[in-house]
């Protein structure tokens, strides 16, 4: 399903969609509830992927247990998300390619040091 689709389902305009996509605006659950409705999947879909740790002692670490969790997973921090979106702000195919490829090298070569 388009964004565009998405958001007239969801009475928004599909660059409200985008942002949650990107993570630049939070889903709150009642939303998220009716995106699983529009999309007819289970609730649980947009979880499948969660590391059992975001999951654990939820409650009990609070803020702290939770920056923790970040701390050791670079897919969940913000860094890494500013780098997806330069990414895909590149136009051209090709340079996003060579992009692509120079920082598999870079980490290629600094993990054998």
């Amino acid at each position: 399903m388009s964004q565009k689709k998405l958001g007239e389902a969801l009475g928004l305009t599909f660059q409200q969609i985008q942002k949650y996509e990107w993570g630049a605006n939070r889903i709150g659950a009642s939303r998220l509830h009716h995106i699983s409705e529009v999309l007819d999947v289970p609730i649980n879909y947009f979880f499948k992927d969660v590391s059992p740790s975001h999951t654990k002692n939820r409650g009990r670490t609070g803020l702290a247990g939770a920056q923790a969790d970040c701390d050791h997973d670079p897919m969940a921090k913000r860094e890494t998300l500013e780098l997806v979106r330069s990414y895909y702000k590149i136009t051209d195919p090709q340079v996003r390619r060579r992009v692509f490829e120079l920082t598999k090298q870079l980490g290629k070569s600094l993990g054998d040091n």
